[in-house]
């Protein structure tokens, strides 16, 4: 049907060019964009997908970027590292120079000088933006928390869309060699426990078991106290060296009283504190009494070989422990005492007479009534000696600190053995946390005596019920045995600690900056063993950094791997197929070309129908 108010062809024919246009358009957009899906009409569950991921990989971009900037502090404090190591080599081959006696110390000391201040320009300068990891400012360098630093490491999103950000830990405490409030690699530590409130004292000797402690720069060594063992009473005596005893002069003797094992309150040879640890309520026992002679009879039963001539030291000792042993006492040809350093000191003129200590409690000898006749004494006199009664101790409380430690929520341990009158000994430890929970505190210090008093109490009451254990009136920490149920003298009783180890120990006492050969050339190896600890723990905080940065590499192609992978997903979801859009593009602009020629056909036709009216 024809019509002059309704062209149906031209109608049809617009609608499918207006179609053409449409789908024309979508993919010139796709052509132009790269895009399938550009906006979320396209398809909301893709768009909103494609849109997640690309704000991941934005977000590992700065991943990466952030890795590359931790990449960079590692390097610079490895290099300040490696540069410090080489400088102690140099300082280490000064101290072996310094040893030769021909040196002028003044002269290495000045060169000493010149390297520690090169360390410390070294560990100032290794700092990239502005955090320099060899030259800290922590306030506590044993504090895990605040000692970790940390670079950004990878970025991940949940199932339910919930994020998380991870991050590699490094603790400055490894590579810091200076720090502002001390502990640093190269300054003492300050974690050091000293006497550990008396329990131990410093020297700078080694003796058998008791070392408890010696510091990796061999400065010191940490020994028990020896005040908490007995002595055997003795009496000291000389013989007249070329004054033989001849026995055989008619009458000729020696007699006197020998009295052992008394007991006494306070012992005339002890004074101040360790004299009051001895004394002991009455009634005292009075000890053994026996009179004894020497004549020429007890000589040839003796050693019938000498005539009845005692001519010397061994030989007196030899005739009056024959005399003396059968009543509890025996006699030394020498005298040894030991120094309070421990050494052992011979003399071979003295000669001592001891107590067996086999009668009663006491440790006592004396000689009383002393006559000589037709011979002289042989150096014996007159005298009395009282032994220490051993289950005393008076600590000299320091107070200390138990500090955190790294891995280990309840911080620096002590570790000890304890013993009272020869007892096996029993094993203890208390750390951090039992000083906390027993004192009621929380930065684990031992600041009083009587807090000593307390912990002590709360870790030996249970297991030595005799044990009293108070603050003496000059600060002291007092152990002893209660008098009213030990009442023993002598080497035998004794009360101890042993074996005394402190978790973080060996720990550095010394300080890298404070060494001076000039003014203390007697400390030039403990300077030496202290340079080789120090640079063993330099060395271990460069291995660490070696070891970050393998694993900041390790990441970095991992998240930039992520990256690429991510780029991948996206691009299959919303990534257009450019060879099939071309080519539908490409018949699409055939399509409306044919369109509009049959727009054009349709809008003719009416044209013919007038001519008609013409």
């Amino acid at each position: 049907m024809a019509s002059l108010l309704t062209n149906s062809g031209a109608i049809a024919a617009l609608q499918a060019l207006r179609s053409i246009n449409t789908e024309r358009a979508g993919s010139e957009n796709k052509v132009s964009s790269g895009l399938r899906i550009s906006e979320a009409g396209d398809n909301a569950a893709y768009w909103s997908i494609s849109t997640t991921m690309r704000s991941d990989s934005m977000a590992l971009s700065a991943i990466s970027d952030t890795l590359g900037l931790g990449a960079a502090k590692v390097d610079t404090a490895a290099v300040g590292l490696a540069s410090v190591i080489k400088v102690l080599d140099q300082f280490e081959a000064k101290l072996v120079a310094a040893k030769e006696d021909s040196v002028d110390l003044a002269k290495i000391q000045a060169d000493l000088r010149q390297y520690q201040q090169a360390v410390v320009d070294i560990a100032r300068s290794s700092s990239f933006n502005g955090q320099n990891w060899l030259h800290t400012d922590i306030a506590d360098i044993y504090d895990d928390e605040l000692t970790e630093t940390q670079i950004r490491s990878s970025f991940t999103r949940g199932n339910k869309g919930d994020v998380k950000v991870d991050a590699m830990g490094f603790s400055l405490a490894k590579t810091s060699l200076f720090n502002k409030a001390g502990g640093g690699m190269l300054q003492p530590d300050i974690r050091d426990v000293g006497t550990i409130g008396g329990m131990r004292y410093l020297t700078n000797y080694d003796w058998d078991d008791a070392t408890a402690h010696n510091a990796p720069d061999g400065t010191q060594g940490w020994m028990l106290p020896k005040a908490g063992r007995g002595s055997t009473a003795f009496m000291t005596f000389s013989f007249p060296a070329g004054s033989p005893l001849d026995f055989n002069t008619p009458g000729a003797q020696i007699s006197f009283t020998l009295t052992l094992d008394k007991e006494a309150s306070n012992p005339n040879n002890l004074s101040g504190s360790a004299g009051q640890l001895q004394e002991l309520p009455g009634p005292y026992d009075g000890g053994y009494t026996v009179p004894i002679t020497i004549t020429k009879a007890e000589v040839d039963a003796y050693n019938s070989g000498l005539g009845g001539v005692i001519s010397n030291n061994k030989e007196f000792a030899g005739l009056l422990n024959q005399v003396l042993s059968p009543h509890g006492a025996s006699v030394s040809a020498s005298h040894y005492n030991q120094l309070p350093s421990g050494i052992i000191v011979h003399n071979p003129v003295l000669m001592d007479i001891s107590t067996k200590q086999v009668h009663g409690n006491g440790s006592y000898v004396g000689i009383s009534n002393l006559t000589a006749s037709g011979v002289s004494s042989g150096g014996l006199v007159d005298g009395e000696r009282y032994g220490t009664r051993g289950s005393g101790m008076a600590l000299d409380f320091k107070p200390f600190t138990l500090f955190e430690v790294a891995n280990d929520d309840d911080g620096v341990e002590v570790s000890f053995r304890f013993s009272l009158n020869g007892a096996l000994p029993v094993s203890y430890s208390f750390n951090r946390t039992t000083v906390n929970d027993v004192l009621g505190r929380n930065d684990g210090k031992v600041e009083t005596a009587q807090e000593m008093v307390t912990l002590l109490s709360s870790l030996l009451a249970a297991d030595w019920p005799g044990l009293i254990i108070d603050v003496g009136s000059d600060g002291q920490v007092i152990l002893k045995s209660d008098p009213s149920i030990d009442r023993k003298w002598g080497s035998g009783p004794n009360i101890s600690f042993d074996k005394v180890r402190v978790s973080i120990e060996p720990l550095p006492t010394l300080s890298f900056l404070g060494i001076d050969v000039e003014q203390n050339p007697e400390q030039i190896d403990n300077y030496l063993a202290y340079i080789d600890a120090a640079r063993g723990r330099i060395v271990d905080g460069a291995a660490s950094l070696g070891a970050l940065k393998a694993r900041i590499e390790q990441q970095s192609e991992l998240v930039l791997k992520r990256i690429e992978t991510s780029d991948k997903g996206v691009g299959r979801l919303v990534d257009a197929d450019m060879n099939r859009e071309a080519t539908r593009l490409k018949a699409l602009q055939t399509r409306e070309k044919l369109g509009t020629q049959a727009l054009q056909i349709a809008n003719a036709r009416p044209d013919t129908i007038l001519q008609l009216f013409r």
